[in-house]
């Protein structure tokens, strides 16, 4: 491998994270606008917004299988044009139908660039996984600034047009990047019966579900006292907060990181649910973020702490599954909680996910 084309690939593959970050994010600002103009309540909009991380477990599954049959490169382009396809709906759309549609989609390519992206990383700095994934997962989390900042375009089809501009940019610049010289990745089922990936497992799952709800419930919540466009600053300065403690706690041992992620984020989301005031909003949304950068790389450590890298194939795509779906009930939960008992109980969804982190983690050190 050429010094030249490992410089020329990493701003490209941390770019592409941010892109496909972008795509889960975009929403966030453009839900209360999809509510008022089909008259969705907060049940509905959790659903819409669960229909990405659905579509993105099935495309885990099929990406696994293209990523060793085509590699990283053409499993990246083909998911590119699957997220374009869905934003396009978002554009020319107009109902729920085919709202629900376009983000499944979206989220079956989303499922394909994830794999591509890390698959791509792994094959191009060995023995580095580790720090090089967690600037991955910090590039997504910058990703997620630019998805809130695209609401800024105002109503339901202008941030999605802005964003598949977005896309139809990227497709030339992965063709421009030679591929990684070819390593040789396996899978092994029997990863999956080990204490340690499910402790990583329930990590993901965690912070995910995290997120989701941030994302997914919360913005009808602060669309009680500010605008669209507020909202999106808003969650420009979460976004920003995940990525810098995502980075800043890169190559740190995972398992602290995964107890700060619990107490963190479970106290953000509390506060953001029971506040009615614009700074304890500002102060929730930051102890929240802070929680789900620390739980997003801590989990990572913990899952490659758990599998060697060259068997690592099997256990990345269920384990990426397990955090999606913990994306997907995130906000269906959320939505449901928050419809029938009020915003200030969706804490206890995240808490429910919490006790199951904790309860893994205690589990294996007292057997330790």
């Amino acid at each position: 491998m050429t010094a030249a084309r490992t410089a020329a690939a990493y701003p490209l593959l941390l770019a592409l994270g941010a892109l496909d970050a972008t795509g889960y994010s975009v929403i966030v600002p453009v839900a209360p606008a999809i509510a008022d103009a089909t008259g969705a309540g907060p049940a509905t909009i959790g659903l819409l917004v669960a229909s990405f991380p659905a579509g993105m477990v099935a495309g885990f599954a099929v990406a696994g299988w293209a990523v060793r049959r085509f590699g990283p490169r053409w499993l990246l382009i083909a998911s590119l044009g699957l997220v374009a396809v869905g934003a396009l709906g978002f554009v020319a759309g107009e109902s729920l139908g085919v709202y629900f549609a376009a983000r499944t989609l979206m989220g079956l390519g989303s499922g394909g660039i994830w794999i591509g992206v890390t698959f791509d990383t792994l094959e191009r700095w060995p023995g580095q996984e580790y720090v090089c994934m967690s600037r991955v997962f910090a590039a997504y989390s910058a990703g997620g600034l630019i998805g809130p900042a695209l609401g800024a375009f105002g109503g339901i089809h202008g941030p999605f047009f802005a964003y598949l501009a977005l896309l139809l940019l990227a497709v030339p610049l992965v063709l421009f990047v030679k591929p990684a010289v070819h390593r040789d990745f396996t899978g092994d089922g029997t990863v999956l019966r080990t204490r340690a990936f499910w402790i990583a497992s329930g990590a993901i799952l965690f912070a995910s579900l995290a997120l989701g709800v941030l994302e997914g419930v919360l913005p009808l919540h602060l669309a009680e006292r500010v605008t669209q466009a507020q909202i999106g600053a808003l969650y420009v300065g979460a976004s920003l907060v995940v990525a810098i403690s995502a980075t800043a706690s890169g190559g740190r041992p995972p398992r602290p990181l995964v107890i700060a992620a619990v107490v963190l984020s479970v106290a953000g989301i509390a506060l953001a649910g029971i506040a009615t005031d614009v700074p304890l909003w500002v102060l929730a949304l930051l102890l929240a973020a802070l929680g789900i950068g620390f739980g997003n790389t801590g989990s990572l450590g913990l899952l490659v702490e758990a599998v060697p890298v060259e068997r690592i194939v099997t256990a990345m795509v269920v384990w990426s599954q397990i955090g999606i779906i913990g994306y997907l009930l995130g906000p269906l939960a959320g939505g449901i909680v928050a419809e029938g008992s009020g915003y200030g109980y969706v804490w206890l969804v995240p808490a429910a996910a919490a006790l199951l982190v904790l309860g893994l983690t205690r589990t294996q050190v007292t057997r330790a």
